[in-house]
């Protein structure tokens, strides 16, 4: 396979980070992970893979795409308990946001670089009602080096 142009802008993220933060239903649960941003095939795809040693957080993968006749690109993600949601993805600059829309449980997350490069801020939000958003996940980032 070759690279995706398309996914160009996607680069920063590539390479291997730990995450520490935290989720809104563990309460003084300091949650410790890694992901792992890399290209597939070639670079015709940007594969995510995350884990966080807590056993109510899921290890999943990702794939993020581009469309051709738009702008925009697409995640499709499964995880470690048969879920599979597909997200919305499109870049500000330099923030990296997905989002999906589903009656009674939206979700959309920002992940925003720091100037340096080698950390991320990544918020997690959720929706039961297409109205009211509350945070639900909230990771640091650091490049392993």
């Amino acid at each position: 396979m070759i690279p995706n142009a398309r996914l160009a802008a996607l680069a920063p993220l590539v390479g291997e980070w730990t995450t520490v933060g935290r989720h809104s239903m563990m309460p003084g649960v300091v949650l410790h992970g890694r992901t792992l941003f890399d290209w597939h095939e070639g670079g015709a795809f940007l594969r995510v893979r995350s884990e966080i040693a807590e056993p109510r957080i899921p290890t999943a993968i990702a794939l993020v795409g581009s469309d051709d006749a738009s702008d925009a690109f697409t995640m499709l993600y499964f995880d470690e308990r048969g879920v599979s949601r597909r997200f919305e993805v499109a870049m500000d600059g330099a923030v990296v946001r997905w989002w999906r829309t589903a009656p009674g449980f939206s979700q959309r997350y920002t992940l925003t670089p720091a100037p340096e490069g080698d950390t991320l801020r990544g918020v997690s939000e959720l929706s039961r009602d297409d109205v009211t958003w509350e945070q639900d996940l909230e990771l640091t980032y650091t490049r392993v080096k």
